[in-house]
């Protein structure tokens, strides 16, 4: 099985529930400073705090944009990842709009995530781009994204943000997030410099390593702690 820190810095623990709290955001700090874990990936407000939670360690932060819909103006969102760079972070998982991807109105879709990527590189932050695959349903559409993203120079293409409910026929709210299927796609039509995130309903050891294998590079997880001590387990019989 694939060394136990790899596997840890393949994941992005996410700090992202809107009810958490700044002794939340300790709490999951610690967790992620314990694993040494890739990095936090934070609300924008929480930017500054997780900088300083995890100064001396080798966890990084990052910041959400335009979360969880993604229906900020593109101004917004330049502003928005520029703020979360000067408090601190490096890297940035921004939505794309999704009603403009849905609707086929690429020029929009591509000047906003190349306004975002450029912005990002400018004070040395990498950038990924979710493309919410619970709303954004069409491989075609996907694979077109997946081409946006490498033509304007993005370094992630991302599936999810785990908030992308979609009304069940039995009127819960519920979604998939990442799939393996999507993570191929992803791959086969991303460049070679843009890696792949999954993100939604990664939540055991196996979910990652079959994630891994399909391609992607990155995870995010809420449910840090139960796949590394699982892969702990793993490692030592």
């Amino acid at each position: 099985m694939t060394k136990v820190s790899e596997l840890a810095k393949m994941i992005d623990h996410s700090i992202l529930n809107p009810v958490m709290t700044d002794n939340d955001l300790k709490r999951e700090c610690d967790v992620a400073k314990k694993y040494d874990v890739a990095s936090v990936c934070v609300k924008p407000y929480a930017v500054k705090q997780a900088a300083e939670l995890l100064k001396g360690s080798d966890v990084l932060v990052g910041c959400v944009i335009g979360f969880p819909h993604g229906n900020s103006a593109t101004s917004v969102k330049v502003f928005e990842t520029e703020q979360a760079c000067r408090d601190g972070a490096v890297e940035i998982d921004m939505v794309i709009n999704i009603g403009k991807a849905l609707q086929g109105d690429w020029d929009y879709v591509e000047n906003e995530i190349r306004d975002v990527t450029e912005a990002s590189h400018r004070h040395k932050a990498i950038v990924k781009v979710i493309f919410e695959t619970d709303f954004v349903t069409k491989d075609e559409d996907k694979v077109r994204l997946c081409e946006i993203c490498t033509k304007v120079g993005a370094d992630f293409v991302k599936t999810s943000t785990g908030f992308g409910y979609v009304k069940q026929p039995n009127g819960d709210f519920n979604y998939k997030g990442a799939t393996i299927h999507d993570i191929e796609l992803m791959r086969k039509h991303s460049g070679p410099k843009v890696q792949v995130k999954c993100a939604g309903g990664v939540r055991t050891l196996d979910d990652l390593l079959k994630m891994k294998a399909a391609g992607a590079t990155r995870s995010g997880a809420t449910a840090t702690a139960v796949m590394l001590e699982e892969a702990n387990k793993r490692s030592g019989e």
